[in-house]
């Protein structure tokens, strides 16, 4: 059974920054894509980035380019989303994605103005 846990969540102001990690023990990181989404009060998960399996190529939601940054440490099976330049509404519980329909807890984010 594979297990995600996200950590790194946090409020901050406008303008702020917040890395968050994804860890995977046990798991066979280093073979599949990852991904990040999120969640708004009343509104549905939507995707926010992924990473291929080995780092090479990157996907982003539009309204996170330029601010969000995915990456990952195969050797520490972790992935990373670093985000800066926060805005109100990047205010979501973030959630870490894996191949075959794995989620992790999710972890909070706020973002005040």
């Amino acid at each position: 059974q594979v297990h995600l846990v996200e950590s790194g969540g946090g409020s901050v102001q406008a303008g702020g920054s917040l890395r968050l990690s994804c860890s995977a023990p046990g798991y066979t990181f280093n073979d599949y894509a990852m991904a990040w989404f999120r969640q708004a009060p009343g509104k549905e998960r939507e995707f926010v980035a992924a990473i291929s399996f080995d780092g090479s190529s990157t996907y982003y939601e539009d309204s996170v380019k330029g601010r969000f940054t995915i990456s990952r440490d195969n050797a520490e099976n972790t992935v990373y989303l670093q985000m800066n330049s926060l805005k109100p509404e990047d205010t979501a519980v973030y959630y870490c994605f894996a191949p075959g329909g794995v989620w992790g807890q999710g972890t909070q984010v706020t973002v005040s103005s």
